[in-house]
């Protein structure tokens, strides 16, 4: 069975942002990348790259910056108000420390992550790029699993997800559902 729309796909691989460099992220045999093919939670060149591979195929791939996570914008380096990070009337400053990586949600409910980059009196300057904006990614690996879909999982890929666009959402993947 080869990899094409619907189909429930596990890969290994080894991901880095420069051929040479070093490894940023790897699935192993015992945790492989599994996804439903098609179903928008993948970068579209990612999936396009494995169309038509099989089981024990290798792969080795690069994805340019536009085919990946884009330009980093200088748009979402925001500043937000100080007391939206309060709990119980207290700034959270367990949470709330530079650097820290902070899932929160905008206003139409999307889920996102933001690297707190500086903490002012009034404000919290935040970074919500993809932690790989800005990168050129190189994967290298080999198909592991190739499937039909269950009609539950198709049912879960496709249903509305409450105001979380798949395409938005971290998981395990790239840091997060990243790729």
């Amino acid at each position: 069975m080869t990899i094409s729309k619907d189909k429930v796909v596990s890969v290994i691989y080894e991901l880095k942002t420069d051929p040479t460099g070093e490894i940023i992220e790897k699935a192993a045999t015992e945790t492989p990348l599994t996804f439903l093919c098609g179903a928008g939670q993948m970068l579209e060149k990612f999936e396009a790259n494995l169309m038509g591979l099989k089981v024990g195929d290798a792969f080795d791939f690069k994805l340019e910056t536009a085919e990946a996570y884009g330009e980093a914008s200088e748009q979402a380096v925001i500043e937000l108000p100080k007391n939206i990070f309060e709990v119980n009337g207290e700034f959270d400053t367990e949470v709330i420390k530079e650097g820290n990586v902070v899932p929160m949600q905008d206003s139409a409910g999307r889920r996102m992550n933001g690297i707190v980059l500086e903490i002012a009196d009034e404000t919290v300057k935040m970074d919500f790029n993809h932690p790989l904006a800005g990168d050129d990614l190189f994967f290298k690996g080999e198909v592991i699993e190739v499937r039909e879909a269950t009609e539950e999982e198709m049912k879960a890929a496709y249903a509305p997800q409450g105001g979380c666009d798949s395409g938005s959402c971290d998981s395990g993947s790239c840091g997060s559902c990243s790729c």
